[in-house]
């Protein structure tokens, strides 16, 4: 196993995977005729950096057009809350809500983007989309 500096190595990135969170509710979809867009924007999101322990801010935007089911609000938050203390890289973080979110609700599109807080001059915007085949 190859270490780098902070006696990081590449398990930590894969870390995040091994971690149980809080299942995503999902409620019944009232107007499935419908092609409409939920947009949901936390401004809030902290995790924290494998390699470093430095905790990453940033807001995650989940927008997605329902099928059967809609996201449950609370549980999300729930849900959000477990990442405070999740040592998970931001791309990782992106394409893991992504993977939740498409597995709870089965939504016809989805697309999450985590519009992180610079850290060091760099800003880093990640974003991650599904679409029903």
């Amino acid at each position: 196993m190859k270490k780098t500096s902070y006696g990081y190595t590449e398990n930590h990135a894969k870390a995040f995977k091994e971690k149980n969170l809080p299942p995503i509710d999902v409620w019944e979809n009232q107007y499935r005729d419908n092609d409409y867009v939920i947009k949901i924007v936390h401004p809030e999101f902290t995790s924290v950096c494998p390699k470093t322990g430095l905790p990453d801010f940033g807001t995650i935007t989940i927008e997605y057009i329902p099928d059967k089911y809609c996201l449950e609000l609370k549980s999300l938050k729930y849900y959000f809350l477990e990442y405070r203390n999740t040592g998970i890289f931001m791309e990782n973080t992106v394409n893991k809500i992504l993977e939740d979110v498409v597995k709870a609700a089965k939504p016809r599109s989805c697309t999450v983007t985590g519009d992180f807080t610079s850290r060091g001059g760099i800003k880093s915007i990640i974003t991650a989309t599904y679409k029903t085949k």
